[in-house]
């Protein structure tokens, strides 16, 4: 088994999924949610992360296939679904402050846009299934190597996901309010990026 395969797979995937770039944006989606229920939002949204990266990587080459979607098309559904999300950050909650509102307490944004597109996304689907069909490597071994590398950087998110609290405390109320604001602008321009990727990915541009 060649270790530095798998040591390049997880910077790959770290890259990609980027966990450490997801804490802010974890305590932005969860912002007035109590603690306990944040857990249970973290751990919710990675584990349907990793069955969904794992089912892309066992068999994401050929659902696409049978479906008749591709990747590009793919990557393109993702943006336009993040870009949604974007709007919803940088202008909704404003909307529910001046009004005197409070973010709904049942919101749950486990599945999306956290398990996806932003733990499993376009992106991380077409690793995954890079990773699995890599030339140099194949077999039960290595598939499996793989899934467990996936598997060790979704537990990084998590991990981040924990730490929630303890930035929504460190920032303040007015410092989660000044970066959701900007994360609701990187995730817009997140978005097109996706959207221009797979136009790229037809061959238009």
């Amino acid at each position: 088994m060649d270790l530095q395969l798998y040591v390049t797979a997880f910077v790959t995937l770290f890259v990609i999924i980027d966990p450490i770039a997801l804490a802010p944006l974890f305590v932005a989606l969860t912002q007035g949610i109590e603690p306990v229920r944040r857990r249970r939002l973290a751990l919710r949204a990675c584990v349907i992360g990793i069955i969904l990266l794992t089912l892309f990587g066992l068999l994401g080459d050929k659902i696409l296939a049978v479906i008749g979607i591709s990747m590009p098309a793919f990557r393109i559904s993702g943006g336009i679904l993040l870009f949604i999300t974007a709007l919803d950050m940088l202008f909704e909650r404003r909307t529910q402050r001046r009004e005197g509102q409070h973010a709904d307490p049942h919101h749950d944004p486990s599945v999306f846009p956290l398990a996806t597109p932003l733990i499993a996304g376009p992106g991380a689907f077409t690793t995954m299934i890079l990773l699995v069909n890599n030339s140099s490597a194949s077999g039960p071994a290595h598939t499996l190597a793989i899934h467990g590398v996936m598997i060790a950087v979704v537990a990084c998110s998590f991990v981040f996901f924990l730490a929630a609290d303890l930035i929504e405390r460190a920032l303040g109320r007015t410092g989660v309010i000044v970066i959701t604001r900007l994360l609701g602008m990187l995730l817009a321009a997140l978005s097109v990026q996706f959207v221009l990727d797979g136009i790229r990915g037809t061959g238009m541009i």
